[in-house]
């Protein structure tokens, strides 16, 4: 692969993780303390699950990212999704940061040379570009899961975490003044 290619790839895998994280930790910081633990139905997932599972996720897949299967032998994935009666605020948060801190670790190892080695996700062979494909589309679905739940949650007192409706022209025409990036001012 081109080491430019390879080079533009990592920094958008970065980018796009960071703003996945920005807008999970932007709807949970919305929510009271018990509304984390609200789930919709019998079968849904609270944004403490959620989390919860997110972080052993990240865990599992990102340990020792290039020379271990992303399916490590000690992952209980059925327990991500128990929730004990005693687990508070400052504990989500840990596992999230505690997993963003895995995941980001992992990436910023990563060399461009990196893009096309195998590694391995529950016995199957991937290329890396592959493997963090598809924790980018896993973490944008749970992220995607926790916005509508905290939007759910606020209701009326929801505040945005990208342009507000209605705002879209003023938003455009913002964009418009602001120089390209690398751009010279």
């Amino acid at each position: 692969m081109n080491a430019d290619i390879a080079t533009h790839y990592l920094e958008e895998v970065r980018r796009q993780f960071r703003g996945h994280k920005r807008l999970a930790e932007g709807a949970i910081a919305q929510l009271k303390d018990e509304e984390l633990f609200i789930t919709l139905d019998p079968e849904s997932n609270s944004i403490a699950v959620l989390v919860k599972h997110l972080a052993g996720n990240m865990r599992s897949r990102f340990t020792d990212f290039l020379t271990t299967d992303g399916e490590k032998p000690n992952r209980d994935r059925d327990r991500e999704f128990e929730m004990n009666s005693t687990t508070t605020r400052a504990d989500i948060m840990g596992w999230g940061e505690e997993g963003w801190a895995r995941v980001f670790a992992a990436v910023e190892a990563l060399k461009p040379e990196d893009i096309m080695r195998t590694v391995t996700v529950r016995g199957e062979p991937h290329t890396v570009l592959q493997a963090i494909n598809r924790q980018i589309a896993h973490y944008a679905q749970h992220t995607g899961q926790i916005v509508f739940l905290a939007k759910h949650l606020r209701s009326s007192e929801w505040k945005t975490l990208s342009v507000p409706r209605g705002k879209s022209k003023d938003f455009n025409a913002q964009m418009a003044t602001k120089p390209e990036k690398g751009a010279p001012r």
